[in-house]
């Protein structure tokens, strides 16, 4: 089994081909194709974290739409002094299909 461990935005994901990944906002049109860096590439036994031999692997993925996340409520509250406060929050993700792993 072949997956790679890939960097988007602030976090990682293991990804393998065919997986379907939500990831922080890419500017990409839905359709387009992105290219996403390998920190980790496992092919059956063999595990690469080499930074060259990682810089000539390409993981693919299609765009599939972009969405945006649940909503936060944050909520502030001090006692006896009157101070509320409250806001709101969606992060913008965009879901990908990752399409190969070469």
């Amino acid at each position: 089994m072949v997956y790679a461990i890939v960097k988007s935005g602030g976090r990682q994901e293991k990804v393998s081909v065919g997986d379907i990944v939500v990831m922080d906002r890419q500017s990409a049109e839905a359709g387009s194709t992105i290219e996403l860096t390998a920190l980790l590439l496992v092919d059956g036994d063999t595990v690469t974290t080499d930074a060259e031999a990682l810089a000539k692997v390409k993981v693919t993925a299609e765009v599939v739409r972009d969405e945006k996340g649940p909503k936060i409520d944050i909520l502030k509250y001090k006692n006896k002094t009157g101070y509320r406060k409250r806001q709101g929050h969606r992060q913008k993700l965009t879901r990908v299909k990752v399409t190969g792993i070469a």
